[in-house]
Parts: structure tokens; sequence; C-alpha cells
């Protein structure tokens, strides 16, 4: 697994094959036939790699779980993305469900949930019958806010993984590893986006697309993601059929769902509260304030993946696993694990 650790750790740290060649003194060619597996360094080069990666030299031997299956879906059409940052996002995917699925085979059987059948869904077009669809599906109320969503969908059998890229034009993607839909969201964004976008993946997950043409498929996926978090009933119900003024209660409604002021605002202006013209009105103000980048954090409690700690300290205590084992898995230090693994009652 020495090719695929050195293309992870390489891209971890944002350096092109050429770049990575410069500082060693050799070929671009050379890093290609490391990362293909045609040529294996010997232990004076896979010195040098690991102290320009800035790594310990058992991090390039590190295990990847061979039986894992990966179905990647594809980045959007016109990513912002460069081709370096998506094979990066799609390496981080498989470094980190390869140290997953080894805590999930260190349980024995099968500990995960049974996941919901992808593509189950029947999709319509309409944004308020299609999210409503999505929530029975999944077995949520047909309405209300949604709290602790990751935590939901993790207990449903749908993985999900932060990944740390400092990109705002990457929210989020999609794909199936073994059966299992997961998620992948930039742990950089903000809470409230990061709950639109699982909803928003979620959906790509769950309808069955047909034909649908990629563009409109977005489109609806978004919309799907802002009638899921508030329903036309919610809105009904907190802000009444009609409104020609935003007023701070709005605020409070962001606060009980758990979404921004823009999509309360996209919400309303599409079961007909506020005009379009009110709607248009908001954008250019809020677009002069720099509301976007201003707005405060109106999640309640924390929404973060929490499934993979738990099988980690599950097989730490019932002694399947090491703390120190566990702390490689995790990415972690052992002290950081310890503690969890201490006795309520002594």
């Amino acid at each position: 697994m020495f090719e695929k650790n050195l293309k992870y750790y390489r891209l971890k740290k944002n350096m092109s094959k050429k770049e990575l060649a410069d500082s060693l003194g050799v070929s671009a060619m050379a890093i290609s036939n490391y990362e293909s597996g045609k040529r294996t360094p010997d232990i004076e080069m896979i010195t040098k790699l690991a102290e320009i990666l800035g790594i310990k030299i058992t991090d390039f031997m590190a295990t990847r779980n061979s039986d894992l299956v990966f179905q990647h879906n594809e980045f959007r059409k016109h990513s912002d993305l460069s081709k370096s940052e998506q094979e990066f996002i799609q390496e981080s995917v498989e470094e980190y469900f390869a140290r997953f699925f080894d805590a999930v085979e260190c349980l024995g059987g099968n500990p995960l949930p049974n996941p919901p059948k992808c593509h189950g869904i029947k999709y319509t077009g309409d944004y308020e019958v299609d999210s409503q669809a999505l929530r029975k599906y999944l077995d949520f109320p047909k309405d209300g806010p949604v709290d602790e969503l990751i935590s939901i969908l993790e207990n449903k059998g749908i993985i999900v993984f932060e990944i740390d890229i400092d990109n705002d034009h990457f929210s989020g993607m999609n794909g199936i590893v073994n059966g299992h839909p997961f998620i992948v969201i930039n742990k950089n964004i903000t809470p409230e986006r990061k709950r639109t976008t699982i909803v928003h993946e979620l959906s790509h997950i769950m309808f069955d697309w047909g034909k649908t043409p990629n563009k409109e498929c977005e489109k609806s996926c978004t919309g799907i993601a802002g009638a899921f978090l508030i329903t036309k009933d919610d809105l009904l119900r907190e802000l009444g059929p009609r409104r020609t003024r935003f007023t701070k209660d709005m605020e409070l409604v962001c606060e009980e769902y758990g979404i921004s002021i823009y999509l309360l605002v996209k919400r309303s202006a599409q079961v007909g509260i506020i005009s379009p013209s009110l709607e248009k009105g908001f954008y250019i103000k809020a677009n002069k304030m720099n509301l976007r980048d201003k707005e405060p954090n109106r999640v309640r409690g924390a929404e973060e993946p929490l499934l993979f700690r738990q099988l980690v300290l599950r097989a730490i205590n019932e002694e399947g696993i090491s703390i120190q084992r566990g702390a490689e898995l995790l990415n972690t230090n052992y002290s950081e694990l310890e503690k969890y693994c201490e006795l309520v009652v002594k």
C-alpha cells in the first residue's frame, strides 16, 4: 500500500509530482512510478520522502483494507476544484474508510445498521412532495425541526465523513462503500451549510433520478434540501400566510430549524409568504452587508460525525484492540482516548 499512501500524503501536503520530485532531486516520472507501484524506492528515498511530507516512515506502511468496493459519484460539472483537489478528496475518502472498516472488522459481525435502499424514491420534480417523500422514506416526522441530523443518519446506516479541506467551493459529495451510502462534507463550512449540504447529497443517493438532466438534478437536490429542513407547513405555522417585511422573530425560526436566514427567505418566497420583489430586495441588502459571512451560528447542539469514534471505543473497551491501535485508527493521540476507557464506577 506504499503507493496509495505516498499519493495521499503528497496530495495532503498540496504538492504536485513535480514539486515533490524537485525537492528530492529526481524526475517527476520517478514519483509517478512510485505512485503507480511500478517502482519501489529504497529506504534512503523513503526516509527523504517522509521528511519532506512531514510524516513518519511507518505512515507509508499503513495497510489499506483491500476488501472495500467504492462507488464514487462524480464531482459537479464545472467544479471549481482543481484536479489535484479532486484527487485529494477521493484519496482521503478511501484512506478514511480503510480505517473505518478496520474498526468495524475488529468488532466482528456487522455492528453497522442496515442502510435504506439507495435510489428507492420516485422523483416528481415538486420540492414539497419530494421532500415529504424523503422524510417518510427515512422515518422522519412529516414536519418540525430536524435536530442532530448527522447522528440520526449514522443510526440509519448512512455514514458521514468530514474532510478538512480549505476550499469554500467544495461543500460535499456522496458515494457508496461496501453497500453503505456515505456523505462527505467540508469540515470548514458553516453548520447551517453543512446541514443543507447533507440533505442535498442525501437526495442524490435516495432518489431514482432516471434520465433527469444533471443541471435539473442539482437544482432539485438543493430545493428538496430546503423543503426537508423546513417544510411548507412549518413555514406557514411559524411565519403566517403573508409577510411584507423582515423582522427579528425570523431569526428565532432560523435557530429553531438550524437554517440560515438566506434559506428561510428562499423558502418563504417558494411557498408565497413573501413576494419575489421582497426576496430580491433582501438579497441585495444582505449582500451589501456581507451577511453570508457574518451570520451567526444558528445550529443547536453539535452537528458532527460520532459513529467512527464510538466503534473504536467499543472495540477498545471490549479488548478487541489496544488504546494505541485505536489512536492510530482515529488519527489521534493516546491520552485523548485513554480517558474514555476509565471506569465510571470503581
